[in-house]
């Protein structure tokens, strides 16, 4: 049962930072970034050219957070904000277009072979029956302690109570004297950085290739829908429930109602169970789980 917690831990550590960034950046902009998975892949490769250069660790992903945060702020400056001159759908379309030549881009210069972290073998933390390896443990806890200083800004400092209201009314926060364009480009830079340090810690067990994006992409979307888009603490909730969801449908032991002794459901239907949960709380919950805006008619 241990384990079972330790898994569920371990794959929404993997979801939240990248969702939490998605779901930062739709609070402003209102539209659904698809190439922002493919920030989490960039992020991934330069955290592993950087330890390949022989950066330390910590170094090399904080780089690569910067970096993917700068590339992520340029790519709104360049190309978002234009297509958002269009509507929120072509700039949802835009951004497909933006996600494949991001892959394209990464497979050229580092080729399809996922890259792997020569890190040190070191015998797993044993805590009761559950297992958890050193890079996976350090990999949780800093994402827990990221998430834990979000929280804080955003419900404690002067920045947060302006990310917030531009995220809840644009025109009243404008009119108040709120900066909408810098509030909207540092939103954007922390959006980009989060979810390029969430794929660079994700790499350091899976490695960084081309369908690390791709592989993000439905999990991380039905984690900010569950909870509420533009809702970043509700992503990071969406997240748990979506990591919770798959590992029990890999889990479980369907045999004895099967009449066989040991009976598992194959790792294909790890998305069918978490797109059924997605769907059954959308029957009830349109706007997402945790979402509280006001709606007026």
């Amino acid at each position: 049962m241990l384990q079972l917690f330790v898994d569920t831990l371990l794959r929404a550590s993997d979801l939240a930072l990248v969702a939490l960034g998605l779901s930062m950046v739709y609070g402003l902009v209102k539209f659904p970034n698809i190439a922002h998975v493919q920030y989490a892949m960039a992020g991934a490769y330069v955290t592993y050219a950087m330890f390949a250069l022989n950066v330390p660790l910590v170094a090399a992903l904080a780089i690569a957070a910067l970096a993917t945060g700068a590339f992520t702020l340029i790519m709104h400056r360049l190309v978002f904000r234009q297509l958002l001159r269009g509507g929120p759908a072509i700039a949802m379309i835009g951004s497909l277009a933006v996600s494949m030549l991001i892959i394209a881009c990464c497979q050229g210069f580092a080729g399809s072979f996922p890259k792997m972290f020569n890190l040190p073998l070191t015998p797993p933390t044993v805590l009761g029956d559950a297992r958890i390896t050193h890079v996976q443990l350090y990999s949780v806890s800093t994402t827990i302690a990221l998430l834990v200083v979000f929280a804080l800004v955003l419900f404690y400092t002067r920045a947060g109570r302006a990310m917030r209201a531009l995220a809840t009314n644009p025109a009243l926060a404008a009119a108040s004297g709120l900066n909408a364009e810098w509030i909207t480009r540092g939103v954007t830079f922390a959006s980009g950085a989060v979810a390029g340090l969430g794929g660079g810690l994700l790499a350091l067990s899976a490695g960084a290739h081309v369908q690390l994006g791709n592989d993000m992409l439905l999990p991380v979307f039905a984690a900010a829908i569950l909870g509420g888009l533009g809702n970043p603490l509700g992503a990071v909730a969406g997240a748990v429930l979506i990591a919770l969801t798959e590992t029990l449908v890999t889990n479980l032991n369907f045999g004895p109602l099967l009449g066989q002794a040991v009976a598992f459901l194959p790792v294909g239907y790890i998305n069918a169970g978490a797109f059924l949960i997605l769907l059954l709380a959308l029957l009830f919950k349109p706007y997402g789980l945790f979402d509280r805006e006001v709606r007026r008619v």
